[in-house]
């Protein structure tokens, strides 16, 4: 029997192994095996994080197991209750560095992956790494040789915002500069290449951390100056150390609020900046001590339908860019409601939105996304070679604005390199300061921008003339006299900008000889006796100004004549009237613009006029054109709402902790009312309101603005030292924001400290007024007892047992 039996086991066991060979082939043997990893801190921001991205991995059935790198201190491990949200590996804090004593929990990411490969029993059993931030939602299966990764190749989405790749960054941190790939986000790569680079990604951040020398905006793009991405330099240095090549994508992940390429599916979203959809927004940064994840039943504002969303957004292609927002955060929230479920919260009550959540609409679209992978690699490489010959082929450009020493150009200077940094503008930046030495003295903004300091003009010295304006030209002949540039194109631009796209020579089409600009109408000067003063060649006299696009070897011969002419025309007082200059105030105000176009004249540069680049917001914007700037040097209106740059000349909205600008509505008041035309300027008004107070907003996040004393707002102390750890914490909560709405923006921050003091003063006053009452009170009151007890005596010639009682009732009804 037993025979029979083991025949029988044996004959099963042959049958069935195709079968199971055949899994582990494809699941199971080398080189298949995937393992998913994330870093993160004991916090609740990582907390509520870490439920949306396992929601997504478990959703869209990620292949291998996801184990969650958690970096805590004893301390916070004592008090921390997430535990059981992930698969966990937990690694030391780094957060505080052991040795330098440097606060950056970014760190953690390396190290982490350093201690796991050393210590985990995972980590033997693994042939492939997929490597993400807890701040991102899987689409769709990430395999990394589908993706086109193999030993030696890793596959990463492409981050260009890392100059330092470029630049002396890259030559001072790496012996092979040239190997260094602009990358990060998404990291996926054989375990074996992970080994050898783990260690340098680490002791590469340390490197670039430790170089304070060269954390500046212009050489490592990072908009804060803090050394804050010190940790992506560490992992494309130390890639570049080791010789690891990347299939780079651009398609593979996506920040919320971009736009994919046509026909593209992401399979990753990245939420790691604020996105809006309608009047609709979401920032990770408003729930940084979020603790939703605890809270049973508590979602994110659900953001707009699909229907809506259809209303917002006529063009399909930018529709698709809003349906990947809104996915994001039905997501996240789709996570949190399961795992409240699975803490065991009460079944929530029913809301339209939890309808939608489970309804066969948001299934269809969150349905796992998968890739053509063979005609995504095709596209890839097709792509990144035209992008890299691009790059090759298209000559360096250098961008410049000139400001002074003063609040008014300060918050101007915020929202341009701001937006500088969001447009894609190729090249770097660098406000041209003029400032008296005095005004340097008591100067607050030098971290605002890359800076060339220059001696102030617009007292001049020779006639004494007051003419601040005249510092435009003579910054940038001073520039040029004493900066030595590669770049070979200069685009030359007003602080009171706000670019919303790259302007470059290759689009317009700027040539020696041949500078961009954009039509400055009223120079009527170009046509009259003015321009026959002022140039020898008045037909070639452009009314042009604002945007500039110049050769630098035009800009090195016209940066002279620019200067004297506007020193020219500004001494012709004879000829300050409106009907020369078109000036409304007749006062050489724009005698600046004229020095320009009298010069330009001077050397027969013809312009190339160009009216879509540029409009002033207020004004109606031509059908289809993509202004690549704002220009808000005039007033501008939307409904009951209006901003003009001359209302904030003397007020210091940069250095006033949280103060901003009045907000501009959400939308147009009447849009059933409105003609296209007149929305689509309104639009763009909104869109420049907004984007000023964004642009403040970062800034004082980053300048690490205090909350205010109602919230216990000081920073903690240790021996006499703001506690890093906690301001970080404390400057990214999401009360900022918020209370910054509510503040008076003539007096920012002060305004609601005053308050409290004047409330504080009152309740005190109220309490003692309250005290004196009830003293009071008691006195008369035991006055009239006294008085009583005097008249009993005297009718009572027998003191003893009578006095005894009445003391004894006396007493009882004191």
């Amino acid at each position: 029997m037993l025979v029979v039996a083991s025949l029988i086991f044996s004959f099963l066991l042959v049958a069935v192994t195709p079968i199971i060979g055949g899994i582990e082939v494809k699941v199971q043997k080398s080189p298949w095996r995937i393992q998913t990893l994330f870093s993160v801190e004991c916090q609740n921001y990582f907390d509520w994080q870490t439920v949306g991205l396992v929601h997504s991995y478990h959703k869209v059935q990620q292949p291998g197991p996801i184990t969650r790198l958690l970096s805590c201190t004893e301390e916070e491990r004592r008090r921390y209750k997430g535990m059981g949200l992930a698969p966990t590996f937990e690694v030391p804090s780094m957060s505080r560095h052991p040795k330098t004593g440097d606060w950056y929990p970014a760190i953690n990411k390396p190290a982490g992956i350093v201690h796991w490969l050393k210590h985990s029993k995972d980590a033997e059993n693994v042939d492939w790494v997929v490597i993400l931030d807890a701040d991102m939602i899987i689409r769709g299966p990430i395999i990394p040789w589908e993706l086109g990764a193999e030993k030696g190749k890793a596959v990463a989405a492409y981050y260009g915002y890392l100059i330092g790749c470029d630049n002396i960054l890259a030559q001072l941190h790496t012996k092979h500069p040239e190997l260094c790939d602009k990358v990060g986000g998404l990291l996926a790569m054989h375990i074996d290449d992970l080994r050898v680079l783990a260690p340098m990604w680490l002791s590469k951040t340390e490197e670039v951390r430790e170089d304070r020398a060269h954390w500046g905006t212009n050489i490592t793009g990072d908009i804060y100056a803090q050394g804050w991405i010190s940790e992506m330099y560490g992992y494309s240095f130390g890639a570049a150390e080791v010789g690891l090549h990347h299939r780079i994508s651009e398609d593979l992940m996506i920040y919320p609020g971009y736009v994919p390429r046509s026909g593209v599916e992401p399979i990753l979203l990245h939420y790691g900046l604020p996105f809006k959809v309608g009047n609709w927004s979401f920032s990770k940064l408003e729930h940084h001590e979020d603790g939703i994840v605890y809270d049973c039943n508590r979602l994110f504002p659900p953001p707009p339908y699909p229907k809506e969303v259809q209303m917002i957004e006529s063009n399909p292609h930018e529709r698709q860019g809003l349906f990947l927002s809104i996915e994001c955060i039905n997501t996240l929230n789709e996570g949190l409601l399961a795992h409240h479920a699975s803490m065991g919260c009460p079944r929530p009550q029913w809301s339209k939105y939890l309808s939608f959540l489970k309804s066969k609409r948001f299934s269809e679209l969150t349905k796992t996304k998968y890739l053509n992978y063979q005609e995504m690699r095709n596209s890839t490489m097709e792509q990144r070679k035209a992008s890299d010959e691009s790059r090759r082929s298209h000559p360096k450009i250098h961008t410049l604005f000139s400001t002074e020493c003063s609040p008014y150009f300060d918050w101007q200077t915020v929202g341009l390199i701001h937006s500088f940094h969001l447009s894609g503008q190729p090249g770097n930046i660098t406000r041209l300061l003029s400032c008296t030495d005095e005004d340097l003295k008591n100067y607050k903004g030098h971290d605002l921008a890359p800076t060339h300091y220059v001696p102030s003009m617009s007292q001049h010295p020779l006639t004494g003339d007051w003419y601040p304006a005249i510092n435009k030209p003579a910054a940038v002949l001073h520039w040029l006299n004493h900066v030595e540039t590669d770049a070979e194109f200069v685009v030359i631009l007003d602080a009171d900008m706000i670019l919303r796209g790259p302007i470059t020579p290759w689009e317009y089409g700027a040539e020696r000889g041949h500078p961009v600009s954009t039509p400055y109408e009223y120079l009527i000067g170009s046509d009259n006796v003015l321009a026959k003063i002022h140039t020898r060649n008045p037909g070639a006299c452009d009314k042009v100004g604002g945007v500039i696009v110049m050769h630098i070897e035009d800009l090195r011969k016209f940066a002279l004549y620019w200067l004297h002419k506007t020193e020219e025309v500004r001494a012709d007082k004879a000829h300050y009237a409106t009907n020369f200059t078109g000036d409304i105030y007749s006062s050489g105000w724009i005698s600046e613009m004229y020095g320009y176009s009298f010069g330009a004249a001077e050397l027969n540069l013809k312009h190339i006029v160009r009216r879509d680049i540029l409009i002033y917001p207020g004004y109606v914007p031509d059908p289809g054109v993509n202004y690549k700037v704002f220009h808000y040097g005039l007033r501008f209106t939307v409904g009951n709402w209006s901003f003009d740059k001359a209302d904030w000349r003397t007020t210091d909205v940069v250095n006033t902790c949280w103060a901003k600008f009045p907000e501009p509505p959400p939308h147009p008041s009447d849009l059933t009312a409105m003609d296209e035309k007149a929305l689509q300027r309104d639009l763009l008004s909104i869109e420049c309101g907004q984007a000023l107070n964004r642009a403040l907003q970062l800034h004082h996040e980053r300048r690490k603005c205090p909350l205010y004393s109602i919230i216990n707002s000081q920073p903690a102390l240790l021996d006499g030292k703001i506690d890093e750890k906690k301001e970080i914490v404390y400057r990214k909560s999401k009360l900022p924001v918020s209370e910054a709405s509510n503040i008076s923006l003539l007096h920012g921050s002060k305004f609601l400290d005053r308050s409290l003091r004047i409330w504080m003063i009152g309740i005190w006053a109220l309490s003692v007024v309250g005290f004196l009452v009830a003293i009071s009170m008691v006195l008369s009151k035991r006055k009239v007892e006294i008085t009583r007890s005097k008249k009993t005596r005297k009718k009572n010639p027998y003191t003893g047992v009578s006095v005894k009682n009445y003391d004894t009732e006396s007493s009882s009804e004191a």
